[in-house]
């Protein structure tokens, strides 16, 4: 049995990538997962791929940042497979450009996907975790449910061209310290992990070392330029980006029983890049 036997989990953004990771991770472990992404197709593979794991999922398509998409969400964890117990708010991508140049659009399309989405998403499984909270602890059972919401240490120390994401990153950041403090007394713990370099399809590119993603008919330039993504692997400490994998178990460590007491924290996966 896994250590996470019996749990419920919904994760944003999981059909590809860092998200699809973090689905496994979990669903290997014995958490049920509800993926999600923009897909239909890729939710559908990210959840064939979790019940290969030997595990249960459903599936939420749809965009995060959606009137009603948060309670939907909820929902499909609640409803199709009994409960919720972990959150993972994972859904994003990058929209670079120098503040001279960036527009409104750019700016509040990141914070509307990284700040105001997971706001949602928490605030709609508020209600769900109260009232499991309360009958719980009437019962006498002390039952850890945890949040982990995916920062950046971009949001930490910035970036270049990165004005509308960090500061989205850094507000998420906030949002995790202030609602650690609040859903404390339900036994909730509420962290971030913070990434650094992490290769997936998003920061290596195509053959031509572009990608694009469509965001509701916006087609985004969003991988880095190749050969800037090799001298900045150079600065990381362990000499590499990280993969997915790695990713999802810096997220899987705020989830397991061990995280218990650990909460309103920001857990850098970097590589000890700063």
């Amino acid at each position: 049995m896994g250590k996470l036997e019996g749990k419920v989990a919904i994760v944003s953004g999981s059909g590809r990538g860092i998200g699809r990771a973090i689905a496994l991770k979990l669903a290997r472990e014995g958490a049920r997962v509800v993926v999600n992404d923009l897909d239909p197709g890729c939710a559908e593979e990210a959840l064939a791929a979790v019940r290969a794991a030997g595990s249960e999922g459903a599936v939420c398509v749809g965009n995060v940042t959606a009137d009603g998409f948060a309670e939907r969400f909820v929902a499909t964890a609640v409803h199709q497979l009994g409960g919720l117990d972990i959150i993972v708010n994972n859904a994003g991508y990058t929209w670079d450009e120098p503040i001279h140049k960036m527009d409104d659009r750019q700016w509040h399309a990141l914070l509307e996907v990284h700040l105001t989405a997971p706001f949602r998403i928490l605030r709609a499984a508020g209600s769900f975790i109260r009232h499991a909270a309360k009958e719980e602890a009437a019962a006498g059972r002390e039952v850890f449910r945890k949040v982990v919401n995916i920062s950046s240490i971009s949001g930490l120390h910035g970036r270049s061209a990165q004005a509308n994401y960090a500061a989205a990153k850094a507000g998420v950041n906030g949002l995790t310290v202030a609602l650690a403090k609040e859903w404390g007394r339900h036994k909730v713990n509420v962290n971030s992990v913070a990434f650094g370099m992490i290769r997936t399809r998003l920061t290596e590119g195509g053959a031509d070392g572009r990608t694009h993603i469509d965001i509701d008919g916006q087609r985004i330039e969003v991988a880095n330029n190749p050969g800037l993504l090799k001298g900045a692997e150079a600065a990381v400490p362990l000499g590499r980006a990280g993969t997915p994998e790695e990713a999802a178990g810096a997220v899987y460590l705020l989830c397991s029983p061990e995280s218990h007491y650990i909460t309103g924290q920001v857990l850098v996966c970097s590589g000890g890049l700063p």
